[in-house]
């Protein structure tokens, strides 16, 4: 053991005064010594002796760089010290120290390189700045005091046996997070080694723009112990005169609790957008393919009359009655709040999920059972014409009471669906209605290997027996139950596990049900629009098939329709199905500038594909009709010039889409209601004139081109306020320039794809095959004009959109 310090100032090797050193010699006595104030015997240099030297000449200088010039005082021959009492009062120093002796910056040793200042620079250049900014532990191991050598650690030699290993045990333990400093910055024992002691330091916060998070001290930081810098204490430094106290090296901090950590908002946000839109949208294609193929085999099986018929309206109801009590809400309101529910909810958001579940199937369990027993009133509010014949009527409504059951697994299978889009699982929604495509498919295939196809069997309402209907309504209801049981697998995956909730009070189910009631309002202005569309479009298509232009009514017009809505249902349903848990989120966050970004990006991501098709149902409507709907006749040319007028008007109703999403990532079902009411309106209103000024067989040609100016008017309308909502900024002049770039590559594609189609119909005529070569020549014409168009004004979202392409398909 050492002997006690002592603290006496003029003990040091090479001190000055009487004790410090040998005694004065004669020359000494004759000088004259000014009179020196008392001395304060707490202002010691405690580094300007070392009381050990003489008792072990082989100690090492505590000091490795001096602190005075050694040159000018020279070290005193060893064994000169005479014994201090312990713990006696210092002498009186005959000398005041001179600083402009010992504050000069040290000589470099003469063994090797003067070692580096911690923090600094080398110590030939570095200016004094305290004596203990200059203290080394010279008998320590030197380690490099730098936070950020954890970089560098594969570049160092020496001195760091087994860093590699404990840095990834503090990776590991919640040290160091691997994508920056987050999460409350540093952890103690999170990445150095034993050597290496944290103490802490709470109290110090990081500078402002520094990249360290704010509100709060760096969690465990400190200074390496052999750095010999003070300790850390309440923000600061102590003293220069406190000894310098080691800190404990750290102990191991114990592994979090395992959490889903937060995904990251931004980083590589557009890259899986695009690929959980391309997964939605190729199963949005397969279903769409796989719907048109059940068309096909029930035109096989029960033809297009009258036993078609009544089992279309059978078939139709349910969805009519579903979209009025809760479709509308369950796809626009619900997903904001289960994610909110995610968010706040300890569990999760589960008992949400399963509360609103439970609520969806007994509200559609009891308007099922209400809705089968009035059936046949039903159908007689659909079809007077098939309630004016009893056997019709009979038909129907057994379908009916088949169908109407559907409607509850519907609703199942909307919810479950949006469940998982809340969890970011978005391809089983869009993907299980196949099955439901395929069981129906295989339903009538049965009834054709039983009874025959239409043209052997001729069957009709008055000879289809009581098993042949049963086997159609069975094999109907059979394909939505299998395809709302396919969801569980999914859910299980999700880790989400259904169980039934009742306790609906005190929830927030209160609220979603206030929001789902203007809801209900959207979907019944859009309903009302129809009616009266389809009165005036009736009733001039019966006037022209007077004057002998067929297939200019309300069919024509529905299949139009049909066949301008799958762009729609295909592009931008799969965009925003993917962006609307998003936008929820940043809604829920108060972060609009991040709502306006996603809505930016669902306009111009769903504006690649839109525009173009839209041109492309300008240029190309009547081949497309005719190959299509060649059986027709004439009326299929009909159709054909119907669609033409829809074509531009599928810009607004995409846009009118994307916006909305917008008003519901708030929760805000009011302004979309009103905003319908405009469009219906304007779309009647538009309608009514069309009806009045145009031919009868011009008029639905009208109507058509009113609808998409009812959706422009109304987008108007809604972006103002939508920009309102989010602080005057909806991204307007990028969403502008990506629509002007793409309007300005499609219009020359249409004008060359449209004159290559007509020219081959002009000289091959309106066939099915004509129009099969009109369509695929014009359509080649119009992309490869398009392509090279948007490559030479560089739209950024379609080259985004081919590199992800050509990605997938070089896998």
């Amino acid at each position: 053991m050492n002997a006690p310090y002592d603290g006496d100032r003029g003990q040091g090797s090479g001190g000055p005064g009487p004790a410090g050193g040998p005694p004065p010699g004669p020359g000494d006595h004759g000088q004259q010594v000014p009179p020196q104030p008392a001395p304060d015997v707490y202002l010691q240099d405690a580094y300007d002796q070392d009381p050990y030297r003489g008792q072990d000449l082989s100690a090492q200088d505590p000091v490795a760089e001096a602190l005075y010039d050694r040159a000018a005082h020279p070290p005193p021959p060893p064994g000169t010290y005479p014994q201090q009492p312990l713990y006696g009062r210092p002498p009186v120093s005959e000398h005041a120290p001179d600083p402009r002796v010992w504050a000069q910056p040290p000589a470099p040793e003469p063994e090797g390189p003067s070692r580096h200042l911690p923090y600094g620079d080398d110590a030939r250049t570095t200016q004094f700045v305290g004596v203990d900014d200059l203290v080394t532990q010279a008998g320590e191991e030197y380690h490099e005091p730098d936070a950020f050598a954890h970089l560098y650690r594969d570049q160092q030699a020496g001195g760091y046996g087994g860093l590699q290993a404990e840095y990834q045990q503090g990776v590991q333990q919640g040290g160091y997070q691997q994508d920056g400093y987050q999460q409350g910055g540093y952890q103690q024992g999170g990445g150095y080694p034993q050597g290496h002691g944290h103490p802490q330091n709470q109290g110090q916060g990081s500078p402002q723009g520094s990249g360290y998070p704010q509100g709060g001290g760096y969690q465990g930081q400190g200074y390496p112990e052999g750095n010999g810098y003070q300790q850390p204490v309440d923000g600061g430094y102590a003293p220069a005169d406190q000894p310098i106290v080691p800190a404990p090296a750290p102990e191991p901090a114990p592994a979090p609790a395992s959490a889903p950590a937060p995904a990251a908002k931004s980083g590589g946000r557009a890259s899986s957008l695009l690929k959980s839109s391309a997964l939605m949208a190729a199963g949005t294609i397969v279903s769409r393919l796989t719907g048109f193929l059940r068309t096909l085999v029930m035109a096989a099986a029960i033809g297009v009359a009258t036993l078609n018929d009544s089992y279309q309206v059978a078939n139709t109801l349910p969805t009519m009655i579903y979209v009025l009590v809760g479709g509308g809400a369950l796809n626009a309101v619900f997903i904001p709040q289960l994610v909110r529910a995610m968010k706040k909810d300890e569990d999760g958001g589960e008992g949400y999920a399963n509360r609103l579940l439970t609520l969806v199937m007994v509200l559609l369990a009891g308007v099922t059972v209400i809705c089968v027993v009035a059936a046949p009133m039903f159908v007689r509010l659909m079809s007077p014409t098939i309630a004016s014949d009893p056997v019709r009527m009979d038909v129907t409504v057994t379908f009916a009471r088949f169908c109407i059951p559907t409607m509850f697994f519907m609703g199942v299978h909307v919810v479950l669906g949006q469940i998982l889009n809340a969890r970011g699982r978005f391809g089983a929604m869009m993907w299980t209605p196949v099955l439901n495509n395929i069981v129906v498919i295989a339903t009538f295939g049965a009834f054709i290997w039983a009874f025959g196809s239409f043209t052997d069997s001729g069957v009709a309402p008055a000879n289809i027996t009581p098993d042949g209907v049963r086997l159609l309504g069975l094999g109907t209801l059979l394909g939505l139950v299998v395809q709302s049981l396919a969801m569980l697998p999914y859910l299980r995956e999700a880790g989400f596990k259904i169980r039934l909730r009742f306790d609906w009070r005190g929830h927030g189910l209160g609220k979603a049900a206030r929001l789902a009631k203007w809801t209900f309002f959207f979907v019944l202005a859009n309903q009302l629009g129809m009616v009266v569309v389809t009165q005036l479009a009736t009733s001039a298509g019966t006037t022209a098939s007077g004057q002998g232009h067929s297939g200019t009514g309300i069919t024509a017009y529905n299949y139009a329709l049909l066949l301008w809505q799958m762009p729609q249902a295909i592009i931008t349903v799969s965009v925003m199905t993917a962006v609307l848990p998003r936008i929820s989120r940043s809604a829920n966050d108060d972060d609009p500038a991040a709502v306006r970004d996603d809505i930016s990006y669902g306009l111009r991501t769903s504006a690649v594909a839109i525009v173009p098709c839209a041109f492309a149902f300008l240029a190309l409507g009547v081949p497309m009709a005719t190959l299509l709907y060649a059986g027709s006749g004439s009326g299929a040319q009909n159709i054909g010039y119907i669609l033409m007028a829809f074509g531009l008007g599928l810009i607004p109703y995409s846009v009118q889409y994307v916006v909305l999403r917008g008003f519901y990532a708030y929760e805000d079902t009011r302004t979309p209601f009103y905003n319908t009411l405009i469009v219906a309106a304007v779309n009647a209103a538009a309608s009514a004139l069309c009806f009045f000024v145009l031919p009868a067989r011009w008029a639905v040609v009208g109507m058509g081109a009113s609808y998409g100016l009812a959706y422009a008017v109304g987008v108007g309308v809604a972006w103002r306020r939508l920009r309102t909502r989010l602080g005057g900024d909806l991204d307007g002049a990028q969403v502008a320039r990506t629509y002007t770039r793409l309007f300005g590559a499609s219009i020359p594609a249409a004008l060359v794809g449209g004159a290559v189609g007509f020219a081959i119909l002009r000289a091959l005529g309106t066939g099915a095959l004509p129009s099969l070569v009109a369509l695929v020549a014009g359509g080649v014409a119009l992309i490869a004009v398009f392509f090279v168009a948007a490559r030479k004004m560089r739209i950024a979202e379609l080259n985004s959109m081919v590199g992800m392409v050509r990605g997938r398909l070089g896998r």
